[in-house]
């Protein structure tokens, strides 16, 4: 099982529109419809959707998840669905044209976004208050920066995060020891920068171009609060040249600035690049693909803030029956769940506010080492961990790698580059 890195792909203006037109674009108001009250006798029947996860690993979980709501509420029947992958979000937004959202349903922040414009989804900041100390506050802040809705829309299910990986053997010669790895990213392109000059090259730790997640871990604002990206600042220009810089100095290869690239981690495990990112799954990589190397390697939290990638269970707003949708979906993500589910799951965490220490425990001894030691430091770190904007589409990405391998070969500046990017994403903005 992968971690769906949603946050990448985007949704398209297009279907937003489209749903925003059948639906009437209601803007959110049928979603903030009051508290809704599970304390009571629930009754009833309500349909359960998730993605892709009906297989011979998590079926006996949901099916043991289904019958202990039941045996709690004896007068509810849980419905379970399961979708395809492939095609996920044109079913969501089908379903919502034709009104047949099922109640609790499976949507990341992305895919959620159409569906919180047009009223779909229930605002659950408001249909209980009190959910929001119980889950993982980035994972929670992803599901409520809807550009143009209030509240909150999603409850944060399982999670995931990158890592930084070490090969430490080159770069001992030069002083790099586990104590001193750089913490922030100017650090890390500092200390890229010195151990490629110093070597000659030879040695290289940077493997990919920045990204708006770079900008996010460096602790600045990409957008304001009405929805407009705003990373083409000073700042952002200094890092971007420091890129440039190290590139310069040999610190990265070149392919990485082509349509030739294999991807960072690909190139850390054929032995080219001494540093790249990755999840803690990236472990058994080592484990099968290069296993003389994974005894040199160590894994550390991503220089600045952590990225997070986020899953969550919504609430249809049209449900018939909320108290025992919104029942059924904090059973499901309440933390004894979630720590079951990511047991399963292995490398991902739960998105509530407690609960990896138990994973922790739970998987020590039956994944690899480094694997086990990899997912505390990620677990560690998601505290403090960020979702990129649900507004950055997949079609940014490739515009904004364009500009900046100009930028890193030193076509044009830094600053024009960033200036090309942010007015490009703010044109395509597909919350307008």
């Amino acid at each position: 099982m992968t971690i769906r890195k949603t946050l990448a792909v985007g949704i398209t203006v297009s279907a937003a529109l489209a749903l925003s037109a059948c639906t009437g674009g209601t803007g959110g108001t049928t979603g903030a419809s009051g508290p809704v009250d599970t304390s009571g006798e629930l009754s009833g029947t309500i349909q359960f959707q998730t993605w892709s996860l009906k297989n011979e690993k998590f079926t006996p979980y949901f099916e043991d998840l289904i019958d202990a709501f039941e045996a709690e509420n004896p007068e509810v029947t849980v419905e379970w669905i399961d979708q395809p992958g492939d095609g996920y979000q044109d079913k969501i937004l089908s379903q919502a044209n034709s009104n047949t959202l099922p109640d609790v349903l499976n949507l990341p922040p992305d895919i959620a976004f159409p569906l919180v414009k047009a009223g779909k989804l229930l605002d659950l900041a408001v249909a209980d208050p009190a959910l929001e100390e119980k889950y993982n506050a980035g994972a929670w802040e992803a599901y409520s920066k809807f550009s143009g809705v209030e509240g909150s829309y999603g409850l944060p299910w399982y999670l995931g995060s990158d890592l930084s990986w070490w090969n430490m053997e080159p770069l001992q010669a030069y002083g790099v020891t586990e104590e001193n790895l750089p913490a922030d990213i100017d650090g890390w392109l500092d200390l890229s920068k010195q151990v490629a000059t110093e070597s000659g090259g030879k040695v290289q730790l940077v493997s990919s171009m920045p990204g708006l997640d770079t900008f996010i871990a460096a602790g600045l604002d990409v957008m304001d609060e009405g929805g407009t990206f705003v990373f083409n600042t000073d700042e952002a220009a200094e890092i971007v040249q420091k890129y440039a810089d190290a590139y310069a100095a040999g610190a990265m290869p070149p392919e990485a600035l082509t349509g030739t690239y294999s991807g960072n981690a690909e190139m850390f495990l054929q032995g080219k690049v001494a540093y790249s990112t990755g999840g803690s799954g990236f472990a058994g990589d080592l484990r099968t693909k290069a296993p003389t190397l994974l005894e040199h390697t160590i894994a550390t939290p991503r220089p600045g803030v952590p990225p997070l990638f986020v899953q969550g269970l919504n609430v249809s707003a049209d449900s018939k029956n909320k108290e025992a949708a919104l029942a059924f979906a904090e059973f499901a993500t309440n933390e004894e769940n979630q720590v079951a589910f990511v047991q399963i799951a292995t490398g991902f965490a739960p998105g509530t506010a407690e609960g990896t220490e138990e994973v922790a425990a739970a998987v020590a001894d039956s994944v690899d080492p480094a694997q086990a030691q990899a997912m505390e430091v990620m677990f560690a770190a998601l505290g403090d961990a960020k979702a990129t904007p649900f507004q950055w589409t997949g079609a940014m990405t490739d515009y904004l790698n364009q500009q900046m391998a100009l930028a890193i070969r030193g076509d044009i500046s830094a600053q024009e580059a960033l200036d090309k990017i942010v007015d490009h994403a703010n044109e395509n903005r597909i919350d307008q």
